[in-house]
């Protein structure tokens, strides 16, 4: 049986020896200034990292990703002022909802300014800004003194990478200098909530709900149903497949599991919670129950269940149920095995 444990995150070490420090800042910094690119920590995932001024930079960030153009970047920035920087205006909720959430998962879609490239809002008229709460990253920022674009650093619809190591699988050091800064505690990617119209809206869900923004800015909050079918997108995290693995994957539950195990071709790898035991060749690997643990290694688990010889990679529907946060996690987590299990074209 294989185990994807949530209880012990380990801490990253950069180049396996020491943690990431002051001298590896220094050469993410003049990478950055250089045009460069540098995968950074987040406490949600690790992101691909290049000047957000730069436009040159940016869509080397698209080239390398193989990211459609369409699909807009979050800006990341180490405070309140720095995201007034890059937008057109900086509305008394926005300012709430900084002062209530960052450094945290949550971005702010808002109107961008004027000199913010149409390369980084996939020529879109908005901007996402959001503050992420690692120490190394905004470390990063503040060294820097500027604001970074950071899709996730992967290829473009693959497995969310959570650790260095995930980020090394996809680059190579002569593209992307990474900073090692442990393995990401919550795991998946933030909530994007657009404060752009008269309507406050969660463009993607994330481990921040509706519930917890309405008490914060003292309206509603609902989620976007439907995102625009084509043209530029409202927020990354939009495209029906996404977070996949490369072996086919697939929702079920655990009748549809039974079968599996005696219809597949090959082996069936399962991600579940309910106590199940896959007769051979099939593996499964156990879930957390509580959607906080989950959030935070499933990323980790799909990649352990990707391995050449896996056949399917079957994950069992997860609950939604609980209190307003528990449900909230688990729609976000939901819309990410959705997208990961999802019919590529």
């Amino acid at each position: 049986m294989l185990r994807c444990d949530p209880a012990r995150p380990s801490r990253g070490v950069n180049n396996g020896s020491v943690p990431a420090g002051t001298r590896d800042i220094s050469i993410a910094v003049d990478r950055l200034r250089g045009g460069g690119l540098v995968a950074f920590p987040t406490e949600t995932v690790y992101g691909l990292g290049a000047d957000a001024l730069n436009e040159s930079a940016v869509r080397r960030v698209f080239e390398l990703k193989g990211r459609p153009a369409n699909n807009p970047l979050i800006v990341h920035v180490a405070d309140a002022a720095a995201a007034r920087e890059v937008v057109a205006y900086w509305p008394r909720e926005a300012q709430r909802l900084a002062e209530a959430f960052w450094p945290g998962p949550l971005s702010i879609v808002l109107p961008k300014a004027p000199h913010v490239s149409g390369a980084v809002t996939g020529d879109g008229p908005t901007v996402a800004v959001r503050c992420p709460d690692h120490p190394l990253t905004l470390a990063l920022l503040r060294a820097f003194d500027g604001p970074l674009v950071g899709p996730s650093a992967n290829l473009s619809g693959r497995i969310s990478p959570t650790s260095a190591s995930h980020v090394r699988e996809s680059f190579g050091a002569d593209d992307v200098f990474v900073l090692d800064g442990g393995e990401c505690r919550v795991g998946i990617e933030s909530t994007v909530v657009s404060l752009a119209d008269d309507e406050a809206r969660i463009l993607r869900p994330g481990v921040i709900g509706p519930e917890q923004i309405a008490r914060i800015i003292g309206r509603g909050v609902a989620y976007d149903e439907a995102p625009p079918a084509e043209g530029p997108l409202s927020s990354p995290g939009l495209l029906a497949s996404h977070y996949a693995p490369a072996a086919r994957a697939m929702l079920v539950d655990s009748e549809a599991l039974s079968r599996l195990w005696r219809e597949a071709d090959g082996q069936v790898v399962a991600l579940a919670i309910s106590p199940i035991v896959a007769p051979p060749p099939h593996r499964v690997i156990p879930m957390p129950e509580t959607p906080e643990d989950y959030a935070r290694v499933m990323y980790t688990a799909l990649r352990m269940a990707d391995r050449p010889r896996t056949a399917v990679i079957a994950v069992e529907t997860p609950p939604a149920d609980g209190t307003d946060e528990d449900r909230a996690i688990w729609r976000a987590v939901l819309d990410r095995l959705t997208r990961a299990t999802a019919t590529r074209s």
